[in-house]
């Protein structure tokens, strides 16, 4: 599996593009518009890497970038701007940014700036490269799984990167708009089906009981959430049953 980046710009068409190309080019994609919602996400999720625009509403790049920089963050940053002029990248560079890149660009050179950043940051340090839940065990790099009654499977795409998604914001509710958007770009309808089928095929591999799932959790009508742990009096209920 590859990396998940994720993508900070309030220029829906521009940020749809970026994360089209960057898809494209095999990487796992969430896309924000706003810096508070920014600064949120990135208190809660792990990342490979961000691309921060500079321009943005409520807290401008900077303020994110430092904020993450303050609490120790280390997370490549690539900052991307209107602003071209040399002060502006000072700036950028001066608050810990990995790279700055001034619009407008050419996609072919975005894409290689991400790519040399991702060789750049160091083997292992991502976060997100493992998850671990009911006793099955994700590899994101290898896109395989040992399951909990040790078979071991291959992940399909789609599968990497929902479960990678819904690991990264363990606890918390994950819509249907943001599934679809990670699988699917932000032009595809909410209500595709497919996401369900993933959801589905997920249970099949990972649940005991894929119709009473324990793990990953339907919220009705709103998404999905990847739990923290199964209430201890329920496992040992279930233990007592088997």
């Amino acid at each position: 599996m590859s990396r998940w980046i994720l993508v900070v710009e309030d220029e829906a068409a521009l940020g749809g593009m970026i994360c089209d190309n960057l898809r494209a080019d095999g990487y796992g994609v969430e896309l924000i518009g706003t810096g508070d919602q920014a600064a949120a996400r990135l208190e809660t999720g792990r990342f490979d890497l961000v691309l921060l625009d500079v321009m943005l509403p409520g807290q401008d790049g900077l303020s994110v970038l430092q904020a993450m920089r303050t609490r120790g963050d280390r997370t490549p940053v690539l900052m991307l701007s209107a602003k071209g002029a040399d002060e502006d990248r000072i700036r950028g560079l001066e608050a810990q940014a990995d790279d700055y890149l001034a619009k407008p660009f050419h996609l072919r050179e975005l894409l290689l700036r991400v790519a040399a950043l991702l060789r750049r940051a160091p083997a292992g340090e991502s976060a997100t490269d493992e998850l671990a839940f009911g006793g099955n065990t994700i590899d994101f790099r290898a896109q395989t799984a040992r399951t909990w009654n040790g078979e071991c499977v291959e992940l399909t795409g789609s599968e990497a990167t929902l479960l990678r998604l819904l690991g990264s914001r363990r606890g918390e509710l994950v819509s249907r708009r943001e599934a679809v958007e990670a699988l699917f770009g932000p032009a595809t309808p909410p209500t595709a089906r497919t996401v369900d089928n993933v959801i589905v095929g997920l249970r099949k591999r990972f649940e005991r009981d894929r119709n009473a799932p324990r793990w990953l959790v339907t919220v009705r009508g709103r998404g999905w959430r990847l739990v923290h742990q199964v209430p201890v009096a329920r496992e040992e209920r279930d233990a007592g049953g088997a």
